[in-house]
């Protein structure tokens, strides 16, 4: 029998564009009330949204064994980089959401693969795309073609989701482990 301190407690890092849902997924996700440092957005972001992030999100998804997944979400905007290596440290994995919506969306999967390429080279990234419901392009199809040109093969799971929805983000995390060990393909 397990005690409390010999489960196991494995770390996601949520990260990607402004405006892509890391905050949303991550309440979707959580069994406990997300701790978040939202403030009001006072640059280009504001255009976007009101608030954003600028430390981090936490929340906590508990697994049926009493194992937990600690999920942090870092900030989008690039002049909060200085955490996403801070917060990235003993992750097992990156669930990278690119807003759809965005003007350059194809771009801001290749800056946010490179800014975490380190991490992901030790770990394994999903990418799930945000925002298709109103802007319903570029496609699925682009995205796997952006990935071949970054080299990235075999290419990472690519899914459009709704952040706000916790089965779609569950996928994202159900794929996510099956690439660390696919014999977690029942989990």
């Amino acid at each position: 029998m397990q005690t409390d301190r010999s489960r196991n407690h494995n770390k996601i890092v949520f990260a990607g564009t402004v405006g892509a849902g890391k905050s949303t997924a991550i309440a979707a996700l959580s069994d406990i009330q997300v701790v978040s440092t939202e403030q009001n957005a006072t640059d280009d972001t504001a255009r976007i949204k009101k608030t954003t992030t600028v430390a981090m999100d936490y929340g906590v998804l508990q697994l049926p064994e009493g194992d937990k997944v600690m999920l942090y979400g870092t900030p989008g905007q690039e002049r909060f980089s200085f955490m996403w290596e801070i917060l990235a440290e003993g992750g097992i994995g990156l669930v990278l959401l690119v807003n759809n919506a965005e003007s350059r969306p194809l771009e801001s999967l290749a800056f946010y693969l490179e800014a975490f390429q380190q991490f992901i080279a030790g770990t394994a990234v999903v990418i799930g795309i945000t925002h298709t419901d109103t802007h319903p392009e570029p496609t699925l199809a682009d995205y796997r073609r952006r990935l071949r040109e970054l080299d990235y093969f075999p290419a990472p799971a690519v899914f459009t989701v709704d952040a706000r929805k916790r089965t779609d983000i569950a996928a994202l995390v159900r794929a996510l482990m099956f690439t660390l060990d696919p014999g977690m393909a029942d989990a």
